[in-house]
């Protein structure tokens, strides 16, 4: 494909018709449908992350087995390796019901309720050609929900729309449920999980659990941590997760795939750079690239954020919230691109989530697509360890710890500034207004003290990590730094940043006085260390020629800050 045929990018369409048919640039997945019927399950459940193709490939499922339009739908694939499939006589051969809660969000069960009930109708809308073929008694059922009637038999409606199209074609259904888990996940952030699951247990049970009308069932979600016996008896249920799965190549998009949508569209970019911001997803033992991020790089061909948004972050957000002491260290590790070891499961349930928030609450992040494997999963092992994927999700994460800790991403716009423009007196002032805001840390413990310090500078190190190559605790000359920050870009003449840490404790009846007196020593103490430990040696093998040394010293929300600059 040369530079001037290059195709269009389907940014935001998920319809497979509308795709092929108006020729989007489309990474052919159609062997999904191949390896399913070869599998033969009777319901099989695919959890992934948001935006990894799962509304796609219920779309393409449902061009392929519907028998409305064969004829048209038959050319959809002609040129797609499942036509070369023994599995493409299939295509054309059952009723589908295709259903989906991708855009549900309702504040509470009353407004949730009313939304799954429109979902439905919108449904028996679609097949509404059944009621020529209903006896009156039928009849009255169909249109109770087609007319969205609170007497409706809603919780038997799907299993009830399979009777119809069976009896009307002779044929057995295929089920498509798409984003199964998003109202049961909505209604445990905002309080009303109770009543959403106990409707989503007969709704779903109904439908698949013993239909003698079904042929096939695909369900998609985010989680199976939603599960909470939705399923349960369901013995022909087979679930593939990320954990392990051979249908891994279907949902996101594997190295091959990048390497030959980057040729595909002229981009200059190094394959190292676009894995370094989209990839480092492990699933099973194959690298996998978030679709969303890439579709929309090979677009505006600019590396930066496009899956991370306000949308689906809710839970994530929840449990950071109410989870900020116990996993402070484990979350400071993984912004600082190491790895931590956990134990992971295909087994959690709400329920034991909330029994044990610190231990399942990394089940949730790695569900969710935020955390990866770090390396091959192996089934024997009882923990694993966990990592930030890449660098659009550390920038995510970035943001969120900020958000927790100190309520406010923008605080740290102020103190970052006054920071790379050398201007200390501001950094003062910056960093003054954060530790009077929160005031109230420094009446706990003071393991949460040490935290809250740890925390600060954290981030700090979040917002200067896209100009300055941060590194800490370290060796350098003839001891070991505490922040080194090395500007990325040398040409422009940055001056490096070496801070030197200290937290001071002082008798209980000490005055404000000899507090602050005190401060201010053990910042002379911080810069000298860091001339005697000769830790500016790290930045002048750099090339950097100029440096500013600080040493910044606290006592509860009492604090101290000296600097010196100098040539190296």
């Amino acid at each position: 494909m040369g530079k001037n045929e290059r195709k269009r990018l389907p940014i935001g369409i998920s319809n497979f018709k509308e795709i092929i048919e108006n020729d989007y640039y489309y990474v052919d997945k159609t062997n999904f449908i191949a390896n399913i019927l070869k599998e033969g399950f009777k319901v099989e459940l695919f959890t992934r992350p948001r935006r990894f193709g799962k509304t796609l490939n219920i779309s393409m499922l449902n061009y392929f087995f519907n028998i409305e339009n064969k004829e048209e739908n038959r050319k959809l694939f002609e040129n797609l390796n499942i036509s070369k499939s023994k599995y493409f006589e299939k295509q054309g051969n059952y009723p589908v019901i295709s259903i989906s809660f991708r855009n549900y969000g309702e504040k509470d069960w009353e407004n949730g309720i009313k939304a799954i009930k429109t979902v439905i109708s919108n449904t028996y809308d679609e097949h509404k050609f059944v009621m020529d073929n209903l006896d009156k008694r039928e009849l009255k059922k169909f249109e109770d929900i087609w007319l969205e009637n609170d007497e409706g038999d809603w919780k038997n409606s799907l299993l009830n729309l399979t009777k119809y199209l069976y009896e009307y074609y002779g044929k057995k259904v295929v089920i498509l449920i798409d984003e199964y888990d998003q109202p049961i996940i909505d209604s445990y952030v905002k309080g009303y999980y109770e009543e959403a699951i106990d409707f989503f247990k007969s709704f779903y049970g109904s439908v698949l659990k013993d239909n003698e009308y079904l042929e096939l069932g695909v369900i998609t979600g985010i989680l199976r941590v939603a599960k909470e016996n939705i399923f349960s008896g369901l013995n022909n249920l087979k679930v593939h997760t990320i954990l392990n799965d051979k249908f891994t190549e279907y949902f996101g998009i594997i190295e091959s795939e990048v390497e030959q949508a980057l040729k595909d569209f002229n981009l200059e970019y190094d394959l190292k750079d676009v894995q370094k911001w989209y990839n480092g997803y492990l699933f099973g033992d194959i690298q996998v690239y978030n679709p969303w991020s890439i579709i929309n790089f090979l677009d505006e061909k600019k590396l930066k954020p496009y899956w991370v948004n306000t949308s689906g972050n809710e839970l994530i957000k929840l449990y950071l919230k109410r989870l900020k002491n116990e996993i402070f260290n484990d979350f400071s590790k993984l912004l600082n691109k190491e790895s931590i070891l956990k134990r992971i499961n295909d087994n959690m349930t709400f329920g034991n989530l909330e029994a044990n928030f610190s231990r399942n609450i990394w089940n949730l992040f790695f569900h969710s697509g935020y955390l990866t494997l770090a390396e091959k999963y192996d089934e024997e092992e009882e923990d694993v360890f966990l990592k930030i994927p890449n660098e659009e999700i550390l920038r995510m994460f970035s943001e969120m710890f900020i958000d927790v800790y100190f309520e406010d991403y923008d605080k740290f716009s102020g103190m970052t500034y006054a920071l790379k423009t050398g201007d200390i007196e501001t950094f003062r002032f910056e960093m003054n207004r954060i530790l009077l805001e929160n005031t109230g840390i420094f009446d706990v413990s003071g393991i949460y003290k040490e935290q809250f310090y740890h925390g600060l500078m954290l981030g700090l190190i979040l917002k200067l990590r896209r100009e300055y190559e941060i590194t800490s605790n370290n060796f350098s000359g003839k001891g070991r730094y505490d922040l080194l920050l090395k500007p990325r870009n040398l040409l422009r003449r940055d001056e490096g940043i070496i801070f030197e840490l200290k937290v001071v404790n002082v008798k209980e009846n000490s005055s404000l006085e000899e507090i602050q007196e005190k401060l201010k020593r053990e910042c002379e103490i911080a810069l000298k260390q860091i001339d005697d430990k000769e830790y500016v040696s790290a930045l002048r093998n750099a090339g950097i020629e100029k440096v500013l040394k600080i040493g910044l010293t606290f006592c509860g929300k009492e604090f101290e800050v000296r600097f010196e600059r100098e040539k190296i």
